[in-house]
């Protein structure tokens, strides 16, 4: 039995892909335990733990944290020092960070086929060195393994180990808000994100497949049957792909489970015939990518390929069925303008967008958009620079006046939405210099409208004092 260490920063909700690679390691024999450095010392439980494997899933602006965290538990435990893998989006795409100080493997892509074979190999007495998706640092020789096809019978897959996480979070385990994942992939190439270079790792592959609605359905009751559980999440990319299986599911889910759900959506596969099964199936609140309300930006730059007719026209359907709508949006792009993300505010507003995130675009590396960035010279800085979070500050040139005032408009964006006559107030609040007064103060406006808008909206569920105070303090305390 290998003995596997997962670390966390912190809990902002469950992490799936952790979660499913943990059960799968149970279902094969081995132990694993989480430490979550917001509630205590990473180092010091894995001394006490004295674990085969640690490993940390990072996404890009994170890796600093977890190569310094790494270095400080290798240390600790010298020559009983475990094995450092690491894995998730960032690994994925710059797997050269094997070369930095402590990292012992690199998992590239879907990591339970390789985590467990990693596992078996020391449980039997050493490193298999030939593990599909893997690199590995071997006493100074990178070794680069192959990729394994992607998993295609998700519903194949053990249920994911939520004990991992409810065991240590109490936040999360006693919260009525869970978060589940129905499918994996999408057919889409927009160009802010990781997509298009996923497949060019997994070549010739299916863009988008789902699990069966029955393997859903067993997983959200499972859930409610042991934790709280008022209305579920789903957290994938793209949840209206195929109609037959929405179809299927409007049809089982009502019937078998009877909670509400929040899902996201794409406003081009919007239909009257998918918003009535979204509505049947017991949708409240979807989420949609609007992104950019000027149509260059929006088709060109980022690859969108819709309307601003087909997002207005979309955003009726769904209000219209009583489905509240929320969208994300990107400001500060390249080439972009304050006023091109006064118009995104605006068409937030007449797509009846019942709360609009605003998030400062970040130029990561691997993204087309962030390599177009880079080789403009739009990025004051370099990608080292992008930080963990996406609603502090822009790293892209333009004038000091101009970037200060689309930093602020962040924080006052989702009330513009809400309230279009303060746009000329608006516009005046974001001249206010950035210092940290101005910035505390627009934040804490920021955050309780906010938090206004999440629970009485999006995740419409039963407040008691309790729940406030617990989830408040929560929110309050998390960095991203």
């Amino acid at each position: 039995m290998a003995k596997v260490l997962w670390v966390e920063k912190q809990i902002d909700y469950e992490p799936q892909g952790v979660m499913s690679i943990s059960a799968v390691l149970k279902e094969a024999g081995h132990d694993v335990q989480l430490t979550i450095a917001a509630q205590e010392n990473p180092v010091e439980y894995a001394k006490k733990y004295q674990p085969d494997v640690v490993g940390y899933s990072m996404m890009t602006g994170s890796q600093h944290y977890y190569f310094k965290v790494n270095r400080a538990i290798k240390e600790a435990l010298g020559k009983q020092a475990p094995l450092s893998v690491f894995g998730g989006p960032h690994p994925t795409f710059f797997p050269d960070l094997i070369k930095e100080d402590g990292v012992d493997g690199v998992c590239v892509g879907e990591g339970e086929g390789p985590l467990v074979d990693l596992a078996n190999s020391l449980d039997k007495g050493g490193l298999d060195p030939n593990i599909p998706n893997w690199w590995f640092d071997i006493e100074g020789e990178i070794v680069k393994n192959p990729v394994r096809p992607l998993i295609r019978k998700l519903g194949d897959l053990p249920m994911p180990d939520r004990d991992l996480v409810y065991g240590k979070h109490d936040v999360t385990r006693r919260s009525p808000i869970k978060h589940f994942m129905a499918s994996r992939g999408c057919p889409y190439n927009c160009t802010y994100c990781f997509n298009h270079a996923w497949y060019q790792i997994y070549t010739r592959e299916k863009r988008g497949y789902q699990r069966s609605v029955e393997s859903v359905v067993e997983e959200v009751n499972w859930v409610r049957e042991r934790y709280p559980l008022e209305q579920v999440v789903f957290l994938d990319d793209l949840f209206i792909i195929y109609v037959d299986w929405l179809e299927e599911f409007a049809e089982i889910f009502p019937k078998e489970v009877g909670l509400p759900f929040f899902c996201n959506v794409r406003s081009n596969l919007i239909t009257p015939e998918k918003v009535a099964l979204l509505k049947k199936a017991g949708a409240n609140t979807v989420s949609m990518g609007i992104e950019a309300g000027n149509d260059r930006l929006r088709n060109d730059l980022l690859k969108r390929k819709m309307s601003r007719e087909t997002i207005i026209e979309s955003g009726r359907l769904l209000h219209e069925a009583g489905i509240n709508l929320t969208a994300t949006n990107i400001l500060a792009l390249p080439t972009a303008t304050l006023e091109d993300d006064i118009d995104t505010m605006r068409l937030n507003a007449e797509a009846k967008v019942k709360y609009a995130h605003a998030f400062l675009f970040q130029p990561y590396p691997a993204t087309e958009l962030g390599e177009f960035a880079k080789k403009n010279g739009h990025m004051a800085g370099s990608f080292e620079d992008i930080g963990a979070i996406a609603w502090d500050s822009s790293i892209l040139v333009r004038s000091e006046d101009e970037k200060n005032q689309m930093e602020n408009l962040q924080r006052w964006f989702a009330i513009g939405v809400e309230f279009p006559w303060m746009e000329p107030i608006i516009r005046q609040l974001v001249k206010t210099p950035r210092n940290k007064a101005i910035d505390s103060l627009y934040w804490w406006i920021h955050k309780l409208w906010k938090g206004w808008a999440i629970t009485r909206r999006v995740h419409p569920i039963k407040i008691t004092p309790g729940v406030i105070l617990e989830n408040a303090r929560h929110f309050l305390q998390m960095e991203a």
